[in-house]
């Protein structure tokens, strides 16, 4: 298949970045955003000062609030909230024509039910092709042209090897695999383990102690995964351990931000009253804990922070606790 029209479903400043550079590989690119305001801003003044203020837009890039719009196009990057792709999902599916590709580009796990987000397209969006883009990047510096790699799991090889063709550049380097839910456990694991490096950075616990957590954190990401099918080639890759340093060294990711304000001492009602959006690993952390629990997958630092984010247990009681496990081997 060959990929012209690129649709982008999601108007933050993630997907305004990845239809930013759908517009620099060449694509005939239209974003669906929810707020007229932020469609009103890319159509007229060709800047997303709502999500991505202070980065220029190509005027080639159009932007619409109607689902309708998008039935032209030959493959959509599905760049909503986790929490929201079902029902956007299933409000897009009559308007595509048959056998258009869906490309997830959220990072979560569906916290009603427990599901993969892959899983949840194939009951909203069935019969369609499915892919995962995940890796480590800032919405910022895509949208900026500065170089990015990020993995594009499918398993459809001939629609991975369109979507390369179509949308890889030199600044954006496209790396197949076959391992759908791998990346997306990399994604949804990452932006836990980044709330609790920063509650650590923001507790002043030094560096040494963020690489540890860092460390374990990708362990617990292994558990993980193995139980669920996962290579392990995937979680060592771009969608795993590159997205989970990225997001665990810099307060640019939301997730790592929270935590660090957190670890200061601030409680989650007075952070999330200066936010526009939430930081997805809050959500995620429900969900990974209730998983683990079922499935007995030991995830100490996933415990902790839920502890912390929804049963309001003090920081540095969850912090000494975690401390005082038992040394085991590595």
């Amino acid at each position: 298949m060959t990929i012209r029209k690129m649709g982008v479903l999601g108007g933050g400043a993630w997907g305004t970045a990845l239809a930013a550079t759908s517009v620099r590989a060449g694509l005939n690119t239209l974003i669906w955003a929810f707020e007229p305001a932020v469609v009103d801003a890319i159509n007229t003044t060709h800047e997303n000062k709502m999500f991505l203020a202070g980065v220029p837009l190509d005027p080639a890039l159009k932007a619409t609030g109607d689902f309708a719009a998008l039935a032209d196009r030959d493959a959509v990057l599905m760049v909503c909230p986790a929490q929201h792709l079902r029902a956007l999902s299933e409000k897009l599916q009559p308007h595509l024509k048959p056998g258009v590709p869906v490309i997830i580009c959220a990072k979560g796990i569906e916290v009603k039910t427990g599901m993969f987000l892959s899983d949840v397209l194939n009951e909203t969006m069935p019969g369609r092709p499915v892919a995962v883009l995940s890796g480590p990047t800032f919405a910022a510096e895509l949208a900026r042209g500065l170089p990015s790699a990020l993995t594009l799991a499918t398993s459809n090889e001939a629609i991975g090897k369109a979507l390369v063709a179509a949308m890889g550049l030199p600044i954006f380097r496209l790396y197949l695999s076959d391992d759908v839910i791998g990346a997306q456990i990399g994604g949804a694991v990452k932006n836990v383990m980044a709330i609790a490096t920063g509650i650590v950075a923001g507790l002043k616990m030094g560096e040494n102690a963020r690489a540890a957590l860092l460390t374990r954190g990708l362990a617990e990401m292994a558990r993980f995964g193995a139980h669920f099918g996962a290579e392990t080639e995937t979680l060592m890759g771009l969608s795993g351990l590159g997205d989970l340093v990225l997001t665990c060294v810099s307060q640019s990711s939301r997730n790592m931000s929270l935590g660090y304000e957190i670890g200061e001492g601030r409680t989650m009602a007075e952070i999330m009253a200066e936010r526009r959006t939430v930081a997805e690993g809050a959500h995620t952390v429900e969900i990974l804990h209730v998983i683990a629990k079922r499935e007995g997958i030991e995830m100490p630092i996933t415990e902790a922070v839920y502890k912390i984010l929804k049963e309001g247990a003090p920081v540095a009681e969850v912090t000494k606790a975690l401390l005082a496990r038992p040394f085991t081997r590595e």
